[in-house]
């Protein structure tokens, strides 16, 4: 087996669901919930580089319990999704572009740089095994989680030894089972997700399990997800969760925290970017505080607020919650300009759109 120049072992998994259980399973996937019959692996040590890249059957990994990456999280992963398109194609959406950010964040977390090639091979790899897992119809697709941690057996600090690599997949259904709506956050005032000089910029677990906490404070309030400041004045908005921000102003302009070492530089922020401009928004990047976001929303300067990310493309944010208060935007339904860059995006990632940047690759399966 062969992508892109990258040889591939290939063991079939003799225990594959059947088509009636796959079919029930692709029927309501949800998120996360079910994988598919494979998964790619690979591994790294200084003497071979990265070799013996595989796809095998899905299951369970094989830890020693001193694997660094058990006591140290020396760990990186990615997300994106693989699309089919009505004529049966099957389509990525910029993974080169996970591949360099997965680059960037191995070498903060002192991992071995994976290639590029390696990285956007794995994907076709594993989809090409896994086609009939592709769902379709509506907002489906099929997420990729590739992921690198470090798997030498040894209790000293000092970067791992040995790493492995993978990906494994699930079928997603629309990430918004109802419709698009908006959603309530929650203001962090007592955590912060990142800090200068730390690791925001990276995507690793231990970003998303510091978030873990004020999550669930969040949720005792009401609210779906976090809102994040600053981690030195306090002031300006990070980013949520796991997602960037977007303030559209009553201009038509629209505003985004610029990326500052501690806010994960989303592939969706940039691409979102690109296609406002693209439609005549003038898109800036810059520092937005948290009284900004208040005063505008509360003077009608500031229409509309949503989030951005692989899994759900945008979310509407209608309310804004700290200890004591609340604003909410507009009438509490998705605005205009939000509705429409979300269209614009998920139109192009079906194929329902022309593709002027040059952004989707195709997965000949």
């Amino acid at each position: 087996m062969s992508t892109t120049g990258l040889p591939v072992r290939f063991e079939p998994n003799p225990l594959a669901r059947t088509e009636h259980e796959r079919s029930t399973i692709l029927a309501e996937p949800g998120f996360g919930k079910h994988f598919t019959d494979h998964m790619f692996l690979a591994d790294w040590t200084p003497e071979e580089g990265w070799h013996d890249a595989r796809v095998v059957p899905y299951g369970p990994l094989l830890l020693d319990p001193a694997s660094a990456v058990l006591h140290y999280a020396q760990e990186i992963f990615e997300g994106l999704k693989a699309y089919a398109h009505e004529d049966g194609s099957v389509w990525t959406f910029r993974p080169e572009e996970n591949a360099k950010r997965f680059q960037r964040s191995a070498d903060r977390l002192a991992l071995p740089e994976l290639p590029v090639e390696w990285f956007v091979g794995s994907i076709k790899a594993l989809v090409e095994a896994d086609r009939a897992w592709v769902p379709t119809g509506g907002e489906t697709s099929l997420y990729l989680r590739p992921f690198m941690f470090a798997s030498e057996a040894f209790l000293g600090v000092r970067p791992s030894l040995k790493v492995t690599y993978s990906v494994i997949a699930s079928p997603a259904g629309p990430y918004f089972s109802g419709g698009v709506h908006p959603v309530s956050i929650w203001l962090s005032e007592n955590y912060t997700r990142a800090a200068v000089g730390g690791t925001g910029a990276a995507k690793c677990g231990g970003n998303y399990a510091a978030s873990l906490k004020p999550q669930m404070e969040g949720a005792a309030h009401g609210c779906e997800q976090v809102v994040f400041l600053d981690p030195v004045e306090r002031t300006y908005v990070e980013e949520l969760g796991g997602m960037n921000v977007y303030f559209v102003q009553a201009d038509g302009s629209i505003v985004t925290p610029e990326t500052s070492g501690t806010i994960l530089e989303g592939i969706t922020r940039e691409s979102l970017m690109q296609l406002a401009r693209d439609r005549g928004h003038e898109v800036v990047e810059r520092p937005v505080s948290i009284d900004e976001w208040r005063q505008g929303v509360a003077d009608g300067s500031i229409t509309e607020v949503f989030a951005c990310g692989t899994a759900a493309v945008i979310t509407p944010i209608g309310r804004l919650k700290w200890d004591g208060d609340e604003v909410v935007t507009g009438d509490g339904t998705t605005g205009k300009v939000t509705s429409d860059l979300r269209a614009a995006l998920v139109d192009l990632q079906y194929g329902r759109a022309t593709d002027t940047h040059g952004w989707m690759q195709r997965i000949d399966v």
